[in-house]
């Protein structure tokens, strides 16, 4: 499903030119649940964006599901977000004046979607858990329910594939390992998962971890034999 090859990323700061991907490559199967781990500054989330269409890469390849998207413009880019792709970010991203169920719905609005949009928000709020929170705003829930929230939005174009950028790091130990049961309940399902953590616990939580360092990948390895190179 996604298939990245010799890739590269560089910011310029003023003179000086930062890179921040040194050459990564790397596959991830259909289906499959892949942590990336690693500390601050080590490229993961520069990675992800990459992965989901939010940035284009210096240099390289990126195939996703059989279609080459590093040299596509910034509307195909959209168009490939909206289509296969969900995010759940550390920050929740929800905006303060907009209730959980039109927060949810916002993806939508860009989108092709033809049904009916509130029904289809309240149905995803219910089913992790937030039925009765449909209509409170932001500030009036936990942090746990707004990441629930930032779920459901994720959820709401039926994509093929999560992208979670530190999704428990604003987030106590319970409602951690409750929003970490919801992604194994949507892998489970047959959705693609890739988390960037660097925390050792979630990381472990996944089939695979892919560890980075300065830019590169430094291991990869499956969780079942904790040994081992794979691919």
């Amino acid at each position: 499903m996604i298939q990245v090859e010799s890739l590269f990323k560089t910011f310029q700061k003023g003179s000086l030119e930062v890179q921040i991907l040194r050459g990564v490559t790397l596959n991830i199967r259909k289906g499959e649940f892949v942590s990336i781990m690693a500390r601050s500054g080590m490229g993961k989330s520069t990675l992800l964006n990459i992965l989901g269409c939010l940035d284009k890469p210096t240099s390289g390849s990126y195939i996703l599901d059989g279609v080459p998207v590093h040299d596509m413009g910034d509307d195909e880019l959209s168009r490939m977000r909206n289509q296969k792709i969900g995010f759940v970010f550390q920050s929740f991203h929800l905006l303060p004046r907009m209730t959980a169920r039109e927060n949810v719905i916002l993806p939508l609005i860009y989108g092709d979607f033809n049904g009916d949009m509130k029904k289809r928000a309240i149905q995803l709020l219910g089913s992790i858990g937030l039925a009765d929170r449909v209509d409170h705003l932001p500030r009036e829930l936990s942090g746990g329910q707004q990441q629930r929230v930032a779920i459901a939005r994720a959820l709401i174009n039926s994509p093929s594939i999560i992208l979670a950028d530190e999704p428990t790091g604003n987030l106590d130990s319970t409602s951690g390992l409750e929003l970490m049961k919801i992604l194994h309940d949507l892998h489970d399902r047959g959705t693609t998962m890739v988390v960037v953590t660097h925390d050792k616990d979630v990381a472990l939580q996944a089939d695979r971890i892919i560890e980075m360092r300065d830019g590169q990948i430094s291991n990869n390895r499956s969780t079942w034999t904790q040994s081992g190179e794979v691919t």
